[in-house]
């Protein structure tokens, strides 16, 4: 069995994640650290963070461990703070996920996500209910330490060129959804001398403004402020901040597979090696690792894969097509305001955000999902058939099928009982054609 997914666990607030199951997790994560050490523990806006993150607390503290509460901050500034204060990490988020879920995500003592390993032994110590609480006297200390998202802003505005971008006097509107990049983003804008119109910039749990996942559909007060005010751009986080999407200064929507090959190509530029993302991410990505001569690693989805690799084969730049960008010099996890600084530090070299835009490859995208009875027998039948076919595949994750113009990915997901099917090729119909070709295997599987 079990108990966590692509990114953490996550469920509707006080149905699954309870505070027993907080209390719970946390004792499985003290056990596991054998009773000894500090963990930094905190949580996102949403209502539920609170109840969540105090139970949490009690959790670790009843194992024997320190805690540090570091209040309501995005999930990066928590990783940052981890790698240097603490030896682990716990946050209550759920991430882009809508307003009734939470979640709990586990932190390693380097600031990265938990190894799949170590989550695999929480899950063991998890289920069978041994938990190492000590006695009385040797219950953990606590403190709370509010200096959190200052730490992080700093570190932000070190690892870029700040003057370059103060010189240049930018006008951003910024959209954080009422999620816990209100506390940072409006703040390291102005402290890189930009004027900023705020969106939902107060942190609120109800998520009145928007749901917080930043989507095209829900972002179109930013397109409109954007143009009537003469923007250089806008942006918007999701919930928990380690996320980031942009409009131009036209008020178009940046694609998130646009702006990964955008940024792996501005870093190429002042660095060359190896880059990492998901076997989910557009050609784009391949289209310049080739063009810059650099090595690609395609990872299984989810952000600790490609943090994990990215580590493995020191690579320069890496990241996923979901506005989840990894700069490595900075740390090793996907971190929105660090790559808001980044495009920053690009336009401060006379560029429009358009015009960046542009000098990427051309694709098109179609995705769909269905419902599954059986996951991994489906996935199963699915792989037999590709096999049988003789069709060019990749089996990191799920069935990834290459045809001379384009591919199409079949995975199941990490959260529901349901099989997502992406394709992608140089014209729209063609992309949709092989959309629906990766449909009609999985459905004929699960009649199999």
């Amino acid at each position: 069995m079990e108990l966590f997914g692509t990114n953490g666990v996550r469920g509707i607030a006080n149905e699954f994640i309870t505070p027993e199951l907080a209390v719970n997790i946390a004792k499985s994560l003290g056990t596991y650290m054998g009773s000894k050490g500090t963990v930094a523990i905190g949580c996102d806006s949403r209502i539920s963070g609170q109840m969540l993150k105090s139970a949490a607390i009690a959790g670790a503290l009843a194992t024997g461990l320190d805690v540090i509460d570091v209040g309501v901050a995005p999930t990066p500034s928590i990783q940052y703070y981890v790698r240097e204060y603490a030896d682990a990490g716990i946050v209550i988020t759920a991430s882009h996920n809508p307003r009734e879920y939470n979640g709990i995500k586990l932190i390693a003592g380097d600031g990265t996500e938990f190894p799949r390993d170590g989550e695999r032994e929480i899950e063991k110590i998890y289920f069978s209910g041994k938990f190492s609480t000590v006695s009385w006297d040797k219950t953990g200390n606590f403190r709370a330490d509010p200096s959190v998202n200052d730490y992080y802003l700093k570190n932000i505005i070190r690892a870029v060129d700040a003057e370059a971008i103060r010189n240049r006097k930018f006008k951003v509107v910024v959209d954080t959804g009422c999620g816990a990049g209100s506390l940072t983003l409006p703040f390291l804008l102005r402290k890189l001398g930009c004027e900023v119109l705020t969106l939902g910039a107060q942190p609120d749990g109800t998520f009145p403004w928007r749901n917080p996942e930043p989507l095209p559909e829900t972002l179109t007060e930013l397109s409109d402020l954007v143009i009537k005010t003469g923007a250089d751009f806008g942006a918007a986080h999701d919930g928990d901040a380690d996320r980031i999407v942009f409009t131009d200064e036209n008020g178009e929507f940046v694609n998130e597979e646009v702006l990964l090959a955008m940024m792996t190509k501005y870093m190429l530029e002042y660095e060359k090696g190896p880059v990492v993302t998901p076997v989910s991410s557009s050609q784009r990505m391949a289209d310049v690792a080739k063009e810059k001569g650099v090595e690609l690693h395609w990872t299984a989805v989810g952000s600790i894969n490609v943090a994990r690799k990215m580590m493995e084969v020191n690579a320069v730049f890496g990241g996923e097509g979901n506005g989840g960008l990894i700069f490595p010099k900075h740390q090793y996890c996907r971190d929105g305001a660090m790559a808001c600084a980044k495009i920053l530090e690009i336009l401060a070299r006379g560029k429009k955000l358009s015009d960046l835009t542009k000098n990427v490859t051309v694709y098109f995208n179609a995705k769909t999902k269905t419902p599954s009875r059986d996951i991994a027998g489906t996935m199963e039948r699915v792989r037999h058939k590709t096999s049988s076919l003789g069709l060019k595949t990749d089996t990191i994750d799920g069935v990834k099928i290459w045809y001379d113009d384009g591919w199409v990915l079949i995975r199941p997901s990490g959260t529901e009982p349901i099989f997502r099917i992406f394709a992608e090729a140089k014209k729209q119909e063609r992309a949709e054609e092989l959309m629906n070709k990766g449909l009609e295997m999985v459905l004929n599987a699960e009649k199999a």
